[in-house]
């Protein structure tokens, strides 16, 4: 068991001992006004802070799995930050409950955040570009990043937020998805794109797909020759998105997928079709 050092980051301070969670005061965003009134005046260039989820909950590497998934469902974070040691940190999300517990037939009272975290976990700074967050995601092949200002974890930036930020464009591209982890070959499933970016995509699929899982896209853009596929990793359930899906369609899914180990080729590629198709819808 751990010390009984209070370990904290906005918006939830841990007690590693006394296993109590205090509230720390309503704020969770840890900018100054100087630091906002900066990121307004370079509001043409998006910067990490404009989209990420302000505050940051940390919990001792000791927790238990049951108390984890407490703090899930009261606190609606899409991670927690682990601290094990000074130097040894991971991050849990619920689909590590899921996968790493619950599926293996664990008892969640007996497993510890330490032993199902994920490492490492990637940091960036609240000032620098989304561009910057998009492209260390994709080197890192991760779909959450730990937002710093000055080193001091501040709030937290997921594949979501880039999927959804401004540079994206709406639309209507027949497409097919399989999933490619399974140890038995899986079918392919016709699937509509629905919101397209460089970083991933929002699409509808008349069959339920589990979040975490990787998948397989294959689609052709319009105006362009060739086809392209690409893997992804299908992200948590989002209500925007479901909105948007059941605007279109009562009877499929709303899925969103963030794109790994996507070649320089095609991410040029989509680049430069959302951007111009973006302006095209805009006129």
């Amino acid at each position: 068991m751990g010390d009984t050092t209070l370990l904290l980051y906005l918006p939830y301070i841990v007690a590693a001992g006394g296993r109590t969670f205090h509230e720390k005061g309503p704020g969770r965003a840890m900018l100054s006004k100087d630091d906002q009134q900066s990121q307004t005046a370079n509001h043409q260039i998006p910067v990490v802070a404009h989209m990420m989820t302000p505050g940051v909950v940390q919990i001792p590497g000791d927790v238990s799995a049951t108390e984890a998934s407490s703090l899930f469902e009261r606190e609606r974070m899409p991670c927690l930050l682990v601290k094990d040691t000074d130097i040894r940190f991971g991050l849990m999300t619920p689909t590590d409950i899921v996968k790493k517990v619950v599926a293996l037939g664990l008892e969640p009272d007996e497993v510890e955040v330490r032993t199902i975290m994920t490492m490492p976990v990637q940091f960036i700074e609240y000032d620098r570009a989304l561009e910057d967050a998009s492209m260390l995601m994709l080197s890192a092949n991760t779909s959450i990043l730990i937002v710093t200002k000055e080193n001091q974890p501040v709030g937290i930036l997921t594949a979501r937020d880039l999927v959804l930020f401004p540079k994206r464009c709406f639309t209507d591209i027949e497409a097919m998805i399989s999933i490619i982890e399974s140890d038995y070959p899986e079918p392919q499933h016709a699937v509509t794109i629905v919101q397209l970016s460089h970083v991933g995509a929002s699409v509808k699929c008349p069959v339920v797909l589990i979040p975490g899982s990787k998948v397989l896209l294959s689609f052709s853009l319009p105006d362009l020759v060739g086809s392209m596929s690409i893997q992804g990793r299908i992200l948590q359930d989002d209500e925007r998105i479901q909105s948007d899906i059941r605007d279109r369609s009562a009877a499929d899914q709303g899925i969103t997928i963030h794109f790994i180990n996507i070649s320089p080729g095609d991410l040029a590629r989509i680049k430069a079709w959302v951007l111009q198709n973006s302006r095209n819808s805009s006129n």
